[in-house]
């Protein structure tokens, strides 16, 4: 019996109000300056950009099913409402944010955790109140290990999928991912390559180990970290791409399987079990991969987020393409919510691209 097919059932651009952003700082190649939330009855959703040392907050309208397309299928954006917008003034950085990522309270708490890190390691976690626009919470800022010393570079905030106390900070520059509980630190991995992407493991079978499992991609290779493990640095796997292939995104399923991605325009979906490839979609993407991401509806389904302006899903076993969008001009961020389908990208044109997918 052949899959149910992932559609989507409306794609909208909403523009960052000049007034609120003008021109967007570059960043570095992995798009991971945006953060998006669906709120509760899904009318509207929260998107996340960080520029410079600021963060800011839009509020954007999801009402009613809007879909156009145009040749080849390739969907058209309808223009969204921006309800409001502000700065987010509970990350103080003094450089370059480079990294903006979500995670969701604990139960009976209507708020979210907001994480940010800046090009030189420093992190600054913050509960945001989903039901007023600002309420003390608690925050909480760690500096970064070497107090900032050297040249900074891209960096990367992870939240344990299970414990949401628990967060990594990749720093590329430094070859190392630091692992906290809240401001305690825990531990320190140092990796061979430069970091590019990361993501703690999801995989089901594994509910009391997922926590403690970290993937990496790093240079050529995926490395895996046991956080519970001293020998090799805690490192217990390596598996190395293809010669000259450079990675630059990693993403884990719930279900189990880890995925890549980078110049090779590949991804190559793994299995924790064997430690073997299990797919590769090859030229899935027309430029290197830079963001990926598994369905939430639907497992056997990824999203890919191209270095140009194209976010492309399909089937990864099958090698098929359900549907793309383009934005207007190079992906600066590009975010999928946690629970739910709602996929987007922030262009440097200042326009946020906002798919809604469901099952066809």
């Amino acid at each position: 019996m052949p899959p149910t097919m992932l559609a989507a059932r409306s794609l909208r651009k909403a523009s960052v109000p000049p007034t609120l952003l003008t021109d967007p700082s570059p960043g570095s190649l992995p798009p991971t300056r945006l953060a998006v939330h669906v709120n509760g009855d899904g009318s509207s959703c929260s998107a996340y950009i960080a520029s410079g040392n600021c963060v800011y907050k839009m509020e954007i309208s999801m009402d009613g099913e809007i879909l156009s397309r145009g040749k080849d299928s390739l969907l058209i954006p309808d223009n969204a409402q921006v309800t409001s917008s502000s700065v987010v003034d509970r990350c103080p950085h003094r450089s370059e944010i480079q990294s903006v990522a979500l995670a969701e309270g604990g139960e009976g708490e209507n708020c979210l955790i907001l994480g940010t890190v800046d090009s030189y390691g420093h992190l600054i976690v913050s509960r945001l109140d989903t039901m007023a626009d600002d309420i003390d919470r608690t925050s909480y800022s760690v500096p970064p290990r070497d107090s900032g010393i050297g040249e900074g570079s891209w960096a990367g905030i992870c939240f344990s999928p299970t414990h949401r106390s628990m967060v990594a900070v990749a720093r590329q520059f430094c070859k190392s991912v630091d692992v906290y509980d809240q401001d305690i630190h825990l531990r320190s991995l140092r990796t061979l390559w430069y970091p590019s992407s990361f993501s703690f493991l999801q995989c089901s079978s594994q509910v009391n180990e997922s926590s403690s499992l970290l993937a990496i991609a790093e240079g050529s290779q995926l490395s895996i970290w046991d956080l519970r493990m001293n020998n090799n640095g805690g490192c217990v796997q390596r598996i190395s791409g293809s010669v000259g292939n450079v990675l630059y995104s990693v993403c884990s399923s719930p279900s189990g399987p880890i995925a890549t991605g980078g110049t090779d325009r590949t991804v190559t979906i793994y299995d924790p079990r064997r430690w073997s490839a299990l797919s590769r979609w090859v030229g899935c993407s027309k430029y290197e991969i830079t963001g990926l991401s598994f369905s939430s509806v639907d497992q056997s389904f990824i999203y890919v987020q191209g270095l140009d302006y194209e976010i492309t899903c399909g089937l990864w076993k099958e090698n098929e393409r359900a549907f793309s969008f383009r934005g207007d001009s190079n992906w600066l961020g590009f975010s999928k919510c946690a629970d739910t389908d709602v996929v987007a990208g922030w262009c440097e044109s200042g326009n946020i691209f906002i798919a809604d997918v469901r099952q066809q």
